[in-house]
């Protein structure tokens, strides 16, 4: 019997088995909770775009929308996502802050979920993840980092933001999209059980938000720009800064501030914010 409420498809493989909705929800979702509800599609364009087309027909904040299949998924600079169904895990949260959390503060959501994910994974997966600015889950596999994820924070109108995460589980070396990506299964997680992985991460995120949140959005007083300053493998880093307007800033990575952004100092001693743009690492400063 299939306890999910996924059906099986064209593309069922046995080692890569259904999430559970019914149990995610047992497990989740509770009075007072953040998550209020969790659906699981069997595939869809963009996880972000349904759940901020609901959105704005004035869902609660707290809805989960998962896909096994991710045909349109999108990150930053509008880059496509893809994976193999049931490969690994896509998503997308509903949240709204609220009028006690300044609206300058949102931008420091994507970065929160970083630090959410990372420490979610390390307790159900027992993977060390890793933060790249802005929003890139990496791991290790075979001494090198490879991104094995992503985070896209996108306004919904009315005050509210959908999160989308991706990232891959199960993916073996042959389906990878890029030889610079990499997944949980290639980085030796002792867990690839994604009904877990999803608990977990969505645990830990209910955790810090609130955090967050009760902090009135303040990323020191929350401790997110702690936490996330501790598990970012960009700081310390001489690194390159592929900037809008076909800028590039060289130097090294050397502060998240309170915005959120990144602190380059380059070889002058100048210290420049970075706000938007493609981070290259380069090496070990030093």
């Amino acid at each position: 019997m299939n306890d999910s409420d996924t059906p099986v498809s064209r593309w069922s493989d046995l080692g890569r088995p259904p999430l559970n909705a019914s149990a995610l929800r047992r497990g989740l979702i509770r009075p007072g909770g953040l998550w209020t509800s969790l659906d699981v599609v069997p595939a869809t364009g963009s996880t972000n775009t349904d759940l901020a087309g609901r959105a704005a027909a004035g869902l609660a904040e707290g809805a989960v929308l998962v896909a096994e299949e991710q045909t349109a998924g999108r990150g930053r600079l509008d880059r496509r996502w893809t994976a193999p169904a049931r490969s690994g895990l896509f998503f997308s949260v509903l949240l709204r802050p609220g009028p006690e959390v300044p609206v300058r503060h949102h931008g420091w959501l994507p970065l929160l979920a970083g630090v959410a994910v990372a420490t979610g994974l390390a307790r159900a997966a027992g993977v060390d993840t890793a933060l790249k600015w802005p929003n890139d889950l990496l791991v290790t596999v075979d001494g090198e980092e490879r991104k094995a994820g992503g985070i896209l924070a996108e306004r919904a109108g009315d005050g509210a933001v959908v999160v989308g995460i991706g990232l891959n589980v199960s993916l073996r070396e042959s389906e990878l999209p890029v030889p610079t990506a990499g997944s949980l299964a290639l980085a030796d997680a002792v867990s690839l059980d994604r009904d877990t992985l999803l608990r977990g991460v969505l645990r830990s995120l209910e955790r810090w938000y609130g955090q967050w949140r009760e902090a009135g959005g303040d990323p020191a007083l929350s401790r997110v720009q702690e936490a996330y300053a501790a598990g970012c493998a960009t700081l310390g880093r001489a690194v390159r800064a592929e900037l809008p307007g076909q800028r590039e800033l060289a130097g090294e990575a050397v502060a998240i501030d309170s915005e959120g952004r990144l602190v380059v100092r380059t070889g002058d001693g100048e210290r420049h914010a970075v706000g938007a743009g493609d981070i290259v690492h380069l090496r070990a400063a030093g």
